[in-house]
């Protein structure tokens, strides 16, 4: 099993920046890819940003330009650096581990951007 643990969400003005990270414990050697997903209130859960062993990202196009996700070399910690933030970034933020059976996820940290 894998488990994740989110952190750095907060409350931000429009145009600042965060970073998220996401602990990853238990059999992470399993991991393939890892990403994150944002729910924004009342919408459905949406990929944001996705990063493969091989080091390979995908973003979502409403993000690209303004968030760079990374993770450490041990695969232990995944990052979303999120800048020039938007209200309409506003979301619970999760962290997804992709493995050879039912993916993880943690339980998500809040992310709030006033205009």
């Amino acid at each position: 099993q894998v488990q994740l643990v989110e952190s750095g969400g907060g409350l931000v003005q429009a145009g600042g920046s965060l970073r998220l990270s996401c602990e990853a414990s238990g059999n992470i050697a399993n991991i393939n890819a890892m990403a994150w997903y944002r729910q924004a209130p009342g919408k459905q859960r949406e990929i944001t940003a996705r990063i493969d062993n091989g080091g390979r990202t995908n973003y979502a196009d409403s993000v690209k330009g303004r968030f760079t996700i990374s993770r450490t070399n041990a695969k232990k910690t995944l990052y979303l650096e999120m800048n020039s933030l938007k209200p309409e970034d506003t979301a619970v933020y999760y962290c997804r581990a992709e493995v050879n059976g039912p993916d993880y996820w943690g339980k998500g940290t809040l992310v709030t951007v006033s205009s």
